[in-house]
Formats: C-alpha cells, structure tokens, sequence
C-alpha cells in the first residue's frame, strides 16, 4: 500500500478494494476453482501483531482482485504517458547503446512489427523450489505445496515455531486437521537469522518460544525416544526457558534472540526425530476445529497434558527438573507462562465452555500414541482445567 501511495493510486484502490478489518483468510490454489494447497490468515489480522502493523505504516492494508486492480494501474500507466499493447507476443530483441528493439507479433492480426524502447524487462515463473521466509504457518504452507508438488523447500523462520525441522504436514479439511510424514515436506536448507525475529512482539515471541518447549516436552516420552533426542530436548527446553524472560524484557536483544532459535532448532529436530502424542493432538484438534491460535494453544496447553502424563514418564520429569533446575516441572512451565505474560487459558483464546465436550470427541475419533491412556473423562478434566486456566498441579 506504501507503493501505491506513492504512485498517487492508494485512493484508488481503498474506494474499490476490501477493508483490512473484513479481510479474513489468504487461500492459495492450483486455480480459482482448483485444489486449495493451504491458507494463511490475512497478513496483519494476527491479533498478537496487528497493533505492531498499524504503527509500523501510515497505510492500512487491503484486499483487491486482480481484475480489479489491473485497470486502476493500467489508467494510472496511461496518465502518465506510457503506451500498452494488449494481445501482444514477444519474439526477439536487438540491443544497442541506445537502447532496445524488439520484434513482437500482434495475436489477432498474425503480423510482426518493432517497438523501440530504452529497457527491455521480461518475466518468466519456472520455479524451481520454494523459499518459505515467516512462522510455522508459512513454513506450514511450504510444506504443503511441497506435499502435491515435489518442489524442494528452503526455509527462513522468523519465529520459533521449529516446524522447519521436520517432515510433518498438517491440513485443515472440513475443520478437522490432518497430519502425516513426508520426507518430502522436510526443508532441504533452513537458514537462521536473529535479526529477522525481532519484529515479534513479546507476547508473540513468548508464545512461539512455549510452543517449540513442547515439542521438546513430548519427544522426551515419545515411543520414537532415543537418549540423544533427550539430550537435545533436555537442551532445548533449557535453552527457550532462559531465553524467552530476556527477549520479553528486551525485545531488541540480539544474544536472547539468537539463543532461542538454537532452543526452537533443538526442539523442532527433537518433534521431527520422533512421534507426536496427546498434548499435540489436542491442538491440532483445538486449531482445525475451532481456529485456536497454534502457538498460543501450545502454550496453555502444555502444563495441562504434561500433569496428566507425569505419573507415567518418570524419566521425561527427571530431564525437564535438570533443563528447568526446578523439582517441579509442570509448575514450572505454567508459572513461565505466567511470568511471560502470555494468555493461560483456552477460554481466553476464544473456546467456550460447551466447545470442551465436541474437542473430546474429535480428539478420541483418532488414534494417537500416548505413555498413559486416556479416557473420555480424562481428556475432559484435562480440556476443562486449560479452558479455566487453573494451575494444572495442587496446591
């Protein structure tokens, strides 16, 4: 929008295009009327980073239609003394000191003719790979081109997602959300930079930061464990958990920042290296069937479903107390969220009370491994604490 402020076209635009408040998601398609590989919600909407947006630009963000927009930027070319060729094919081109001529064929009449001009600039889209620069959405959207396609990823996160470590897909159909394995969908190279994190918010930071702790949390009492997966967990829980006070203190903070993504690193190859359980099926089904945010359901989440696994993984506490230096790690992981500021229970992120027993059911509609079973009424007592946010410990 800056850009078209600029070229003098923005009026033109807002008069005909959607509003930033009524835009919703961002659907990518093999067509207008194809395959949908995956949708984002519209940049700006996050509700952690709309305020950011809003002061980051004097323009406001909006929807408009190719159809639309071609014809305001196409007067807005002529106004200014350009001339426009429709049905118009390339075929050569001679350059000079002075500039270029360039043959092209008119598609109706079937006859060549020359066109001289100063530049020659010329587009072609044979992609060879896909490079994902964002979170674990855009990674998430990556991977699901990868999926149907083949194309190779090259991931750059800016947050501490950590899905860039692994070959795990996720889709949304019919709000149920699908997961699978697909060597695939694994980025071929993920590149790291601290710098590009420092636009997220405290919160959304903290967030991220609490979501990749739980993948480390859940491979530590994986069936897939290894003792090298825990000691990359163990470090990247230790890693986030020091990190994360910092950045919410400091944001700009280049060394918090740079520790965290080795933390999320760590985490994401712990979750690709191993299998997922309880903890993460209830997100997906919290995210697929009621739209919960994903990093901030992780986040509430976590201390909940790891107090009712705890009885069963004697080994996963004894590495979270050394990581965490605590004798209580479900306390702990609640208690962070507390210190970090960030939303602690599921109510707060939009679910309701009558939402808890529908959540129950999808969740037990699938399989999942898990160290302890879990009934309907435990799943239940489970979802209804973290909907309340109550501590998930006594006391």
């Amino acid at each position: 929008m800056e850009v078209l402020r600029d070229l003098g076209v923005e009026e033109d635009v807002i008069a005909q295009a959607t509003p930033q408040h009524l835009m919703g998601n961002t659907v990518f398609c093999t067509a207008v009327a194809g395959e949908e590989l995956g949708r984002l919600r519209s940049w700006g909407n996050e509700p952690l980073v709309q305020a950011a947006h809003e002061l980051a630009s004097p323009t406001r963000m909006c929807d408009m239609p190719q159809h639309l927009m071609e014809p305001v930027l196409v007067n807005a070319a002529i106004a200014r003394g350009s001339q426009l060729r429709f049905d118009t094919e390339y075929v050569s081109h001679e350059q000079d000191a002075d500039g270029v001529t360039a043959t092209v064929r008119d598609r109706l009449r079937g006859d060549r003719y020359t066109i001289r001009a100063k530049y020659l600039i010329g587009a072609e889209a044979r992609a060879d790979g896909c490079v994902a620069v964002g979170g674990g959405s855009v990674t998430g959207l990556a991977k699901a081109v990868a999926l149907r396609t083949g194309l190779p990823i090259v991931a750059v996160p800016t947050t501490y997602a950590g899905s860039e470590m692994t070959p795990v897909w996720g889709l949304t159909e019919g709000a149920v959300k699908r997961t699978g394995r697909d060597p695939k969908v694994l980025p071929r190279s993920v590149v790291y930079d601290p710098l590009l994190t420092l636009t997220m918010t405290p919160v959304g930071s903290a967030t991220s930061g609490m979501n990749a702790i739980a993948h480390a949390v859940e491979a530590l009492y994986a069936p897939a464990s290894t003792p090298i997966v825990s000691l990359m967990a163990q470090e990247g829980v230790r890693a986030l958990a020091a990190a994360l006070p910092e950045i919410v203190a400091d944001p700009s903070g280049h060394t918090a920042r740079s520790r965290a993504l080795y933390g999320a690193w760590l985490c994401g190859a712990c979750l690709g290296a191993t299998t997922m359980g309880l903890h993460h099926k209830l997100c997906h089904v919290l995210g697929g069937t009621f739209d919960l945010p994903h990093a901030e359901t992780h986040a509430v989440v976590l201390p909940h479903v790891l107090a009712f696994n705890a009885p069963a993984v004697p080994e996963a506490l004894a590495a979270l107390r050394r990581a965490l230096d605590v004798p209580d790690p479900v306390r702990e992981l609640h208690e962070l969220g507390e210190r970090l500021g960030i939303p602690r229970s599921l109510a707060d992120l939009g679910l309701t009370a009558a939402d808890v027993d529908r959540a129950v059911d999808v969740a037990l509609g699938a399989p999942y491994a898990n160290p302890r079973p879990a009934s309907a009424d435990d799943l239940r007592a489970v979802l209804h604490t973290a909907w309340a946010g109550e501590p998930p410990y006594g006391g």
